[in-house]
């Protein structure tokens, strides 16, 4: 795929796959975004007071939110891959394997590389050779059986609010652009940033455009659609729970930490940037444990990891 020539000059650098997975993404998300079907509306209520921003027919504003623990408990592809594995798309080890991984990243509260590099390559390996289309249609069953009910009634009133103030709002995430589209279209937004794979007419090649759409590219990506779409990054928004995404909230003029984990709500505070906290008192406190993780995504993810332990001892 050839560069798409949108990005205004960087003030950090970026790497060439980083720059490229953000491209990519974005073009994805502007092609999906034209073919968006009408929100669904029900079970918003915003917590708390209404908040001053967003501002009302600032057609130059935009929102973009990460989706892990930010929009939805736990992790997308965690729950995409249940979905998979149901539907016999691998074998127990490899949905142990990935438990692990994620047991791993909730525990430790950071990504391990060669976990990181291993899971893109089993995820890889799951797809090749099947077609776009049926990961979409399987991606909407997907969302009905373990996604809607993880989504967070607060964080989705606010991406409420920028639509309703008449603005887009974007999902961005290292998930699949096709399992993030699904879901944007099941919040009614206007799309998804996502990891995208590569495809040859319409059938998955078992490669990446670029790299996973995690931290630096995430940037990269906001900043490549931002630009193609005509917005004022100082007058967009960005959400997320992470402090991986510091380079995608540093972009904007108006970072939210959303369940923040221990790092970004420091780094939140020291720069003033506004925070809510959606779960509990009790969640909110454990440090190290994204606190929006869900039952699936943490308790799964741990049993698993433990039930290795034992057996390797």
């Amino acid at each position: 795929m050839a560069a798409l020539g949108w990005l205004t000059p960087r003030r950090r650098s970026a790497t060439a796959l980083s720059v490229l997975a953000g491209e990519a993404s974005a073009e994805a998300a502007r092609k999906s975004s034209q073919d968006t079907a009408p929100r669904d509306d029900t079970d918003l209520g915003v917590q708390g007071q209404e908040p001053e921003f967003p501002v009302l027919g600032d057609d130059r504003a935009a929102a973009f939110f990460d989706l892990d623990n930010t929009v939805m408990q736990g992790a997308a592809l965690f729950h995409f891959g249940r979905g998979l594995y149901k539907r016999k798309f691998f074998e127990t080890r490899d949905l142990a394997k990935f438990a692990w991984q994620q047991a791993w990243f909730r525990l430790a509260g950071v990504e391990d590389p060669e976990h990181m590099q291993d899971a893109r390559d089993s995820a890889l390996s799951i797809v090749k050779g099947h077609r776009v289309s049926e990961l979409m249609s399987i991606g909407e069953e997907i969302y009905d059986e373990y996604m809607a009910e993880r989504i967070w009634p607060g964080t989705r009133a606010l991406a409420q609010a920028h639509l309703d103030a008449g603005q887009r709002v974007w999902l961005v995430t290292a998930a699949p652009v096709e399992i993030a589209t699904v879901i944007a279209r099941r919040l009614g937004l206007t799309g998804a940033l996502g990891t995208v794979a590569e495809s040859v007419d319409g059938v998955y090649t078992g490669r990446l455009v670029g790299e996973p759409l995690h931290g630096p590219a995430k940037a990269e990506a906001v900043r490549a659609l931002t630009t193609a779409e005509g917005l004022d990054l100082a007058r967009c928004a960005a959400y997320s729970d992470s402090h991986n995404d510091i380079p995608m909230l540093s972009l904007v003029g108006h970072p939210y930490a959303i369940n923040p984990d221990a790092k970004l709500r420091k780094h939140a505070r020291t720069h003033d940037w506004r925070l809510r906290d959606y779960r509990t008192a009790r969640k909110a406190a454990k440090v190290g444990l994204p606190a929006a993780a869900g039952v699936g995504a943490v308790a799964g993810g741990t049993a698993a990891a433990i039930a290795l332990h034992r057996r390797r001892r």
